[in-house]
């Protein structure tokens, strides 16, 4: 067999100087005592950031956490780059800070042409990915109209720009072939399109070397961590190229066996790929030639790379075990290869015990064979996963890693990942309570060649929940008593757990006297009684209004007309106030029934809340009405005249309002007279000895 590396494999300069850095930083902020941080993954590739994470480097996921920060701490800006609302983020700490920004110069171009043109008033299109951390970054450079296409589809989605000129900008790893291909898509459809080709020349070298390597040979490998945009692309070009192409993220990732009718293996890398990983993966597939294996497979019992052998445990300690694999060297299975989870194996094994394991290399540094038995069950889980996902399989894995966006469920030490928008039938924002759970799944996504699998919690408790409301709606009726514990509380009601199916409690129906907010009723894991208002298809509308208890059953006996109540203020409008004389019933107390003064509107004199005493002056049991008076329960207020006389008539002007109703013997001695009462005390009676002459009168009067 014949094994080619591709010459551009591995970090490129960008990476590598990201990454470089970051160990160094590592170093010498170790010696001094300080913390240093990587806002977000420095690369994408899991083993560089475990190999960080061990020299004392921590991940820093969200810069509100930057004051918490000790002072004196770095924080490291990976190769992608990030918005510069970012950077002031940073700086406006409230304490020192130091920046280490690794980002990529060919990133920091695109930045400067995306401020500079949408400064000038350019809209800006990203042909990139979008949610990868190159395209996020780039967005918040951006002080004007930003989009980003992924597809033609995307293209047909913008609208029209009219006379705006376009500046287009491209993700520095995106594929040269599909960033052409969206060009001329956009400028069949636009006229005024400024392109800038910022696709790294590295990644457009790489992907023109990767291509042609897989068009020459039999198997091609591609080398990199699994959310790595450039090294994703490398893969779906080689297997164009190439249908015998295997994607992995390390040597423990590679089956050694399907290579063995080969006799021309090509391996390329991703920009984040270290070197140690390829050189491992290429040292590997070189030693299938080596003459140590021709020797190997001469023993009475061959062993090649990839073999799976039935063993026996000879010693075991915490973290290894030596198995007899009947052969001249005997076989080492480190923890790490006995589980994806930590474990101590002299828990799980002990001297004696048979156990199956899969042989990874024929010789280590110590001349043993290294073994691994999570291989075997990963094997075993693949079969497994994939008869389950064929066959819509209900699966069942432990929780072995909560992660921001989802779980790590292992299914026989296959890692199967649940988002966390399918964990439940409903949103939840915290997942860490499944930490180390048994949880149910089906498949929704089985990639064997990507290793990707994806689970569905979500539909199962979907389609349980909808069978077990079935099984209640066939035995529920309406009027039905139930009870049931309160789950949640919204602002238009409650749910309530009848135990198979959840009801509504709707605010109308809580109570027979009026609820603003449900939660100053009702607080979650209350224990009510209600029954059963209606049933519309899956749906079930409860009630605690219950008939027997209604308040205006013994309303017109209790509340007759006459009757003297007490009650409390709830709300008031212009026209009057209502009053609760229980819960259930309200009165109106209209504003001419407060006082015998006349009032503007019923807040001058009563406040919400206030107890007050009225008279039923009317009631109307049909239509759920009761009037009030207050006025009613206050004395006669006494009526004041005031009279003017003269030598043959008197006028008697009363207090109210009415005076232009009073017929006055002479109309200029009324006005006066009218004029000079006062208007808010009673009036007084004046005696006039002899009439006026009409020209005596006051000029205002007269007139």
């Amino acid at each position: 067999m014949k094994v080619i590396l591709a010459e551009k494999a591995g970090f490129c300069f960008g990476v590598k100087r990201a990454v470089d850095t970051a160990f160094a930083k590592a170093e010498e902020f170790k010696s001094q005592g300080r913390k240093l941080y990587t806002y977000g993954p420095i690369i994408h590739n899991e083993e560089v950031i475990k190999r960080l994470e061990a020299s004392g480097v921590s991940m820093l996921d969200n810069l509100d956490d930057v004051n918490e920060l000790p002072e004196g701490s770095g924080i490291i800006i990976r190769s992608h780059g990030v918005p510069k609302a970012d950077y002031e983020k940073i700086e406006s700490a409230g304490h020192e800070i130091i920046v280490i920004d690794t980002t990529c110069p060919f990133v920091q171009n695109i930045h400067k042409i995306v401020s500079e043109q949408s400064a000038a008033g350019d809209v800006i299109l990203i042909i990139g990915n979008p949610g990868h951390a190159e395209v996020d970054g780039t967005i918040g450079w951006s002080t004007g109209t930003t989009y980003v296409i992924n597809s033609t589809e995307d293209i047909e989605q913008l609208p029209d720009f009219g006379d705006a000129k376009i500046t287009v900008v491209s993700q520095t790893t995106y594929s040269l072939k599909k960033f052409q291909e969206l060009v001329e898509t956009l400028k069949d459809r636009y006229y005024n399109v400024n392109v800038c080709k910022t696709i790294c020349n590295a990644t457009e070298e790489r992907q023109h070397e990767a291509e042609k390597l897989a068009s020459s040979v039999d198997a091609m490998i591609v080398i990199g961590g699994k959310s790595s945009s450039n090294t994703q692309k490398l893969y779906d070009i080689c297997k164009q190229a190439c249908n015998n192409t295997y994607y992995i993220q390390t040597l423990v990732d590679l089956d050694l066996t399907v290579f063995e009718s080969a006799s021309r293996v090509g391996i390329t890398a991703g920009a984040s790929t270290p070197n140690y990983i390829i050189k491992e993966v290429q040292d590997s597939m070189s030693e299938m030639n080596s003459m140590e294996d021709w020797l190997d497979e001469q023993e009475s019992f061959n062993v090649k790379r990839g073999q799976v052998i039935d063993g026996t445990v000879i010693w075991v300690k915490p973290d290894e075990m030596a198995v007899d694999i009947h052969c001249k060297s005997d076989g080492i299975l480190p923890a790490s290869e006995y589980s994806n989870s930590p474990v101590d194996l002299t828990t799980v094994v002990k001297e004696g015990d048979p156990i199956t394991v899969m042989v990874l290399s024929t010789k280590d540094n110590e001349g043993n064979v290294l073994l691994s038995y999570k291989s075997i069950m990963a094997d075993e889980a693949y079969k497994e996963l994939q008869e389950a996902f064929d066959n819509k399989t209900v699966l069942t894995g432990k929780v072995s890693e909560i992660r921001k966006g989802g779980l790590i469920v292992l299914v026989k030490e296959c890692r199967v990942f649940i988002p966390i928008s399918l964990v439940s039938d409903r949103f939840e924002r915290d997942i860490t309570k499944y930490e180390g759970q048994e949880l149910e799944f089906v498949l929704t996504e089985c990639d064997m060649h990507k290793k990707r699998f994806i689970g569905n919690r979500k539909q199962l408790l979907i389609d349980k929940k909808a069978a077990d409301t079935a099984e209640l709606l066939s035995k529920l009726k309406v009027g039905q008593v139930v009870e049931g514990d309160i789950k949640n509380i919204t602002d238009f009601g409650a749910f309530v757990d009848l135990g198979l199916a959840d009801g509504l409690l709707h605010i109308s129906e809580m109570s027979w006297g009026r609820v603003d907010k449900p939660k100053k009723l009702f607080n979650v894991g209350d224990h009510v009684r209600c029954f059963v208002k209606e049933i519309n298809g899956d749906k079930i509308a409860l009630s605690c209004k219950f008939e027997d208890e209604n308040p205006w059953l013994n309303a017109e006996t209790k509340y007759a007309k006459g009757t003297v109540v007490k009650g409390k203020v709830a709300r008031m409008t212009d026209f009057g106030a209502f009053v609760v004389l229980e819960p259930g019933i309200d009165a109106l107390l209209h504003v001419s029934q407060i006082s015998q003064d006349r009032i503007e509107k019923p807040s001058d004199v009563l406040k919400s809340g206030q107890e007050i005493e009225a008279k039923v002056v009317d009631i109307k049991v049909a239509d759920k009405k009761i009037s009030l008076s207050m006025k009613a329960l206050l004395p006669d207020k006494p009526k004041a005249e005031a009279k003017v006389e003269d030598k043959e008539d008197t006028v008697v002007i009363p207090e109210s309002e009415d005076i232009a109703e009073t017929i006055p013997v002479d109309d200029a001695l009324a006005a006066a007279v009218a004029e000079e009462a006062p208007a808010e005390e009673p009036a007084v009676e004046e005696t006039v000895a002899e009439e006026p002459a009409a020209d005596e009168a006051p000029a205002e009067d007269a007139e």
